[in-house]
């Protein structure tokens, strides 16, 4: 049992000298970029309008669940109607 220990010491101690002695440098010097500046945005309409459109699906889209529900009443509607004469 005391020679994993000693071991593991042995491990330990060589990996610390390991790491003390590597020496890492940048491989290019360190320079301030400056960011694209965007132009300035007027958010307030520019989300008003993206509720705009998104509502405007919305209801289209509820339209056509609308339209769609009494197309297939109307026709099971029919369809009953023929099947008892």
């Amino acid at each position: 049992m005391v020679n994993w220990k000693a071991d593991l010491n042995s491990l330990i101690e060589e990996t610390m000298a390991f790491a003390k002695s590597v020496r890492v440098e940048p491989s290019m010097a360190r320079t301030v970029v400056e960011p694209n500046r965007m132009p300035p945005v007027n958010w307030m309409e520019s989300e008003r309008e993206d509720i705009r459109q998104r509502v405007a699906n919305f209801k289209a889209h509820q339209q056509r669940f609308i339209r769609e529900r009494e197309d297939c009443a109307a026709s099971e509607w029919n369809r009953m109607l023929e099947s008892q004469r």
